[in-house]
């Protein structure tokens, strides 16, 4: 993976992260978040995926029901957000995918193996974003209470 700052105003940075064939990009996106000390921003991408593993919640679980797919995919939308969950960066993505007969995929992204490119940009928000446990469905969600302004 390649990266460059795009652009840094009033101490908030954007970057570009170009991802390359075979790059699993859940991790390098985190990774990436946490090598530069990013604790709150909004991400948005395009490109292709030879591999995606796609959850679902199902609220009478409580729990992800996570399907993975090994076919060339379109990356239509991908958008999301970096928050800090107890120290470390939280990356939370959704993604649209188009298959060859132009047919759609989505859901909650888990994992995304590239091919042969997936262009993300990463766009610092003006607030510490904070994730807690939500009692009712036991997920770490963004909390608009611990959310402090930068």
């Amino acid at each position: 993976m390649k990266s460059t700052r795009l652009l840094e105003e009033n101490g908030l940075r954007t970057f570009l992260l170009v991802m390359d064939k075979g790059d699993e990009a859940f991790e390098q996106i985190t990774g990436f978040a946490e090598a530069n000390g990013v604790t709150a921003a909004s991400l948005t991408a395009i490109g292709a995926a030879s591999h995606v593993t796609l959850g679902y919640f199902d609220r009478d679980t409580s729990e992800y029901r996570y399907t993975s797919f090994d076919e060339q995919l379109e990356i239509a939308s991908c958008i999301g957000d970096i928050a800090d969950n107890q120290g470390g960066a939280a990356l939370h993505a959704h993604i649209v995918l188009g298959r060859e007969d132009s047919t759609a995929l989505a859901g909650h992204l888990k994992e995304l193996r590239v091919f042969p490119t997936m262009e993300v940009v990463l766009t610092e928000t003006p607030a510490h974003l904070r994730k807690r446990v939500d009692p009712q469905t036991g997920l770490a969600l963004i909390s608009a209470d611990d959310s402090t302004p930068s």
